[in-house]
């Protein structure tokens, strides 16, 4: 195999890793259909293409950016994408298995970070890689803006809720 070809495999086998990890945390039962959305939340069901698309544009923009770096420059990027992928699990935890919306809203600032990170770094090594992220940018800005309102229509959370 090419090393062209390794990169999309190793592409394609973590972001199906990272989804199957997030999909596994998202419990949408009792707990979550109680929960009060806002009236402009979409339909539970537009998010799995949602995140299908963001995962297909990441890891595009990911091998894109692996492959013009030089062996730091592609330590960069996995190092990066290796951070992103356990805060995007990690929010996924907090949110659905430990139902803890307020944690989430403060644990998704830094999930939008690390989606910043990889823009830079991966746009450093190639304009074209950082603008296939830029929708990964835009939709957790959108998730954080939901998180907020899921929490301030339905705090306090927690034991003593």
């Amino acid at each position: 195999m090419t090393v062209r070809g390794r990169a999309w495999t190793a592409a394609a086998a973590a972001a199906l890793c990272i989804a199957l990890l997030g999909g596994l945390a998202t419990e949408i039962g009792p707990w979550y259909q109680a929960l009060k959305q806002p009236a402009w939340k979409p339909p539970d069901w537009a998010f799995g293409p949602a995140w299908t698309i963001i995962y297909a544009c990441s890891a595009l923009g990911g091998v894109k950016a692996w492959l013009a770096g030089d062996a730091a420059g592609r330590r960069a990027v996995v190092l990066a994408f290796a951070i992103n992928g356990v805060l995007n699990v990690v929010w996924s935890l907090l949110f659905f298995r430990l139902h803890r919306p307020d944690w989430a809203l403060m644990e998704v600032g830094l999930l939008w970070l690390s989606v910043l990170a990889l823009v830079i770094v991966c746009g450093r090594r190639s304009r074209e890689a950082g603008l296939w992220l830029l929708p990964y940018l835009v939709w957790v800005a959108f998730a954080a803006t939901l998180n907020a309102a899921v929490v301030q229509l339905n705090g306090p959370f927690g034991p003593a809720a």
